[in-house]
């Protein structure tokens, strides 16, 4: 891939970061970015920025301008989330429906739905959630059990989601129900776009180890969707399914690694005001490597993510190489974290102390850090994806 940009990419570079410069709210400069996901309290900016970002064109930059977007290029959007990162700008709220839920729809959408939701899902008029786990059916997700019984024109839905972050605030679900029982696992699955606020949807929210209730439990009682709902054709919702995972798992494979790096920044800056033994533990040796190492390896990340950026640059879709990107991501951002926590000895067990370093925002994102490794598709199933469909290794 060739990393030199065209004059045209060099300006829009240049108009990015001015008006980043000029448009990052007051409210979040006075912030630490404590997550990737947004959190509860910052739920309302990240509406007001999201529209601020849609508006100056800055939101769906790759999707067709008929449905909304810019018509721009993968290098444009890399451009933009480089800047962003750089430039500390808050997360958009809508992060699922533009890394997933538009993707997929454009995808496999018929003509209405594509004129339907992508113009929303930019605006942040509407925000999705993502319908796949259940609680027997997490990593093994061919053996979901949420069923959908035609009735007319219409499915009726029952069953139960689990993990489904945002459920709390969605407007929309990206939802997979079993449509055909008798169907092998894999081929009687529908994907359905279910509107959160119909009758017999109930929202409970599952409040983390950080604290934040960041996603939730969903039931889903006799609640009935129309048939024009359905994404990608009925029995067809394993392949649509995946689409959306592949494009969530290059997102985490590329996007996040830029954030990474950021973090990584962060981390060592720490690290030269923190004293062991009255010196920088910058000054220990040790130390030292295990930060050059964290730095080698978010180059590593960097490179691994631009191979999938080469894929859809070439007119195909995410493929299973995604995989090793967010595999990547999440084993070296857990360990950036728990360096973070190492550096600061005895401080790294204070939160919400006036003696907490950096306010204690090291102590949240470890403990978010925690979640990396199951969210997004567990490590232990992206090692198999790997094995099977980029290596060619037997299953099992």
């Amino acid at each position: 891939m060739d990393f030199s940009l065209t004059p045209d990419q060099e300006a829009f570079r240049e108009r990015v970061r001015t008006w980043l410069a000029a448009n990052i709210p007051a409210a979040w400069s006075r912030r630490a970015a404590g997550s990737e996901v947004p959190r509860p309290e910052t739920y309302e900016l990240g509406r007001r920025w999201q529209r601020t970002l849609h508006e100056a064109g800055f939101v769906g930059l790759t999707w067709p301008k008929e449905y909304g977007g810019q018509g721009l290029t993968l290098m444009e959007e890399m451009i933009l989330h480089q800047e962003m990162a750089l430039a500390k700008a808050p997360p958009v709220l809508n992060i699922l429906g533009i890394g997933m839920g538009g993707p997929t729809i454009i995808t496999y959408g018929t003509e209405a739905q594509k004129r339907r939701y992508p113009p929303k899902i930019l605006s942040c008029e509407e925000i999705w959630c993502q319908g796949y786990s259940e609680p027997n059916s997490g990593s093994d997700l061919a053996s979901l059990q949420t069923r959908a019984v035609k009735d007319g024109d219409h499915y009726v839905i029952n069953g139960q989601k689990v993990w489904t972050s945002l459920a709390h605030i969605a407007d929309w679900m990206m939802l997979l129900a079993r449509t055909d029982p008798d169907a092998p696992r894999h081929k009687g699955i529908t994907y359905f776009l279910l509107d959160m606020h119909s009758p017999g949807v109930t929202v409970k929210p599952l409040r983390q180890i950080t604290g934040d209730p960041e996603f939730n439990e969903v039931f889903l009682d006799n609640v009935r969707v129309p048939e024009s709902q359905i994404l990608g054709g009925l029995n067809n919702g394993w392949q649509v399914g995946l689409t959306t995972l592949m494009y969530e798992r290059l997102a985490l494979g590329f996007g996040l690694q830029v954030r990474l790096r950021v973090a990584l920044d962060a981390l060592v800056d720490m690290a030269r005001r923190v004293e062991k033994h009255g010196r920088a533990v910058t000054k220990d040796p040790v130390m030292r490597q295990k930060l050059a190492q964290l730095w080698i390896d978010t180059e590593c990340l960097k490179y691994t993510g631009a191979r999938g950026i080469t894929r859809l640059l070439r007119g195909e879709l995410p493929g299973p190489e995604a995989s090793a990107g967010k595999m990547g991501w999440v084993e070296t951002h857990q360990r950036l974290q728990e360096l973070a926590m190492e550096l600061q000895g005895p401080y790294a067990q204070l939160r919400g102390s006036d003696w907490a370093v950096d306010g204690g925002l090291w102590q949240y994102t470890f403990l978010r850090s925690r979640a990396n490794s199951i969210e997004g598709g567990t490590t232990e199933v992206q090692k198999n994806i790997i094995g099977e469909r980029v290596l060619g290794l037997p299953k099992g």
